[in-house]
């Protein structure tokens, strides 16, 4: 029997489900926005910079070789832009890689990089084989939806032509091993670090998928197709610009379904390389 005197010791609270103590409050939408907002904008000014520096290397190295190839005589300033000229497919090629290589990394390392448990469960997920079937799907129904909105766009009578082709075919006859790199590996690895696990991933882990599924496909499709810059006309844009982002909502699902950026960049090349070929570009 206890004494009536003594004081019983105080109960410890209730431990919370680990569901809801290792959960994060959702953050408010206004500020995911806002984020999401200096994401992007840091994106285009390094995007910006990044692409000026790389004309600037460029035209520098045009200069020095044709001083070189003139016998070390300097160029006449009047032929300064003769002599550099636009830069070539290869050229074109460099210029993308630096100015989409550098936001991508500098946004996920500075921003989003990710943590020790999120590279664990991205390990994991390459182990399993659903992944790797799930990459292969998305990679041909994209490819697939594609081809079908470039045939009824045809049907239609409106046919689009995306800003980059004459780089790619100009590249397929005289980089085709290069093109194949840039367009199989280089650029599926840092659109997807970009779009799909620096700004899709931001909208993923604050509880709201579809919102950075619409976002993140959005800016995906404006950087391929620019309106106002580009040669096609207002539809041909729209339809363009249509695809794009249906292609960016296939990486971000394929992303969210497998939980490791390893599938959609699997996807991405693999649609990269299967028009590749089809096209009798590589």
């Amino acid at each position: 029997m206890s004494d009536p005197g003594s004081v019983a010791p105080a109960l410890p609270p209730p431990a919370l489900p680990a569901t809801e103590a290792s959960t994060p409050p959702r953050p408010r939408l206004r500020s995911l926005l806002g984020d999401a907002a200096v994401d992007v904008a840091l994106a285009l000014l390094v995007m910006f910079a990044a692409s000026l520096l790389a004309g600037v290397a460029w035209g520098v190295w045009r200069a020095v070789a044709a001083v070189a190839a003139n016998g070390g005589e300097a160029i006449d300033p009047s032929r300064l832009g003769e002599v550099i000229g636009e830069p070539g497919a290869l050229a074109q090629m460099l210029m993308a890689i630096v100015s989409m290589a550098t936001p991508a990394l500098l946004l996920y390392f500075w921003r989003r990089r990710a943590g020790r448990g999120e590279r664990s469960r991205s390990r994991a997920a390459l182990r399993r084989p659903a992944t790797w079937g799930w990459a292969l799907l998305v990679a041909a129904l994209v490819f697939a939806g594609t081809t079908l909105a470039s045939w009824l766009m045809q049907l239609a009578g409106s046919e689009p032509v995306p800003t980059n082709l004459a780089m790619v075919e100009e590249a397929s006859r005289r980089w085709p091993w290069f093109l194949f790199l840039f367009a199989v590996v280089l650029a599926p690895a840092y659109e997807e670090l970009l779009f799909r696990r620096v700004l899709f991933g931001r909208f993923l882990a604050a509880g709201r998928p579809w919102l950075g599924m619409a976002v993140s496909s959005l800016a995906f499709a404006l950087m391929h197709e620019v309106p106002g810059i580009s040669a096609n006309p207002p539809l041909a844009v729209v339809q363009l610009l249509a695809v794009y982002a249906g292609m960016g909502a296939a990486f971000a699902w394929v992303y969210r379904r497998t939980g490791t950026l390893w599938a959609p960049i699997l996807a991405h090349g693999l649609n990269n390389a299967v028009a590749l070929m089809v096209h009798g570009l590589a």
